[in-house]
């Protein structure tokens, strides 16, 4: 079965078994490998991607879901979010293993599209589906809130 899918806004043809993880055709189909396989029954967020801006875990949804939505990667993630975000991580040192970033990285970029000016509750609800192994978890939160700011000052210039 052919499934047409809006991978960072381009188009493309899965020929396949539309049950097939998103996160298999992400990665082997579309050589797409910044989203990670963490857990494979999406408890750890590692596979987070944006469908129509919200955040899906890859590694159980079926290729299916994607069908005619827009998917964002890693890698297609917008510039002014991305910087924002790996500028406040690498500003507070967030990354130790890295393994979990990607995942990380994408559910802070939908949560501060939802919600520019977050409090810590809204980030602990928000990234509570991606585990850190590293735990810098206070890190990661403080990396949210620096990345909120840099944000809001760039929309204001």
């Amino acid at each position: 079965m052919s499934i047409t899918l809006n991978i960072n806004g381009t188009r493309r043809d899965f020929d396949g078994d539309p049950d097939t993880p998103l996160l298999w055709v992400i990665r082997d189909e579309l050589g797409l490998t910044g989203t990670k396989y963490g857990c494979g029954i999406a408890q750890c967020g590692a596979c987070t991607v944006h469908v129509d801006g919200q955040t899906l875990r890859s590694c159980s949804a079926p290729v299916s879901a994607g069908a005619g939505r827009q998917v964002t990667t890693i890698e297609g993630l917008s510039p002014r979010a991305a910087k924002a975000v790996q500028k406040a991580w690498v500003d507070l040192d967030v990354v130790q293993c890295g393994y979990c970033q990607s995942g990380q990285i994408m559910s802070a970029a939908a949560l501060l599209q939802s919600n520019p000016r977050p409090s810590d509750g809204d980030i602990d609800q928000a990234m509570a589906g991606n585990i850190c192994r590293c735990g810098t978890y206070l890190r990661i939160r403080a990396g949210i809130k620096q990345a909120s700011v840099s944000l809001a000052k760039r929309k204001s210039s």
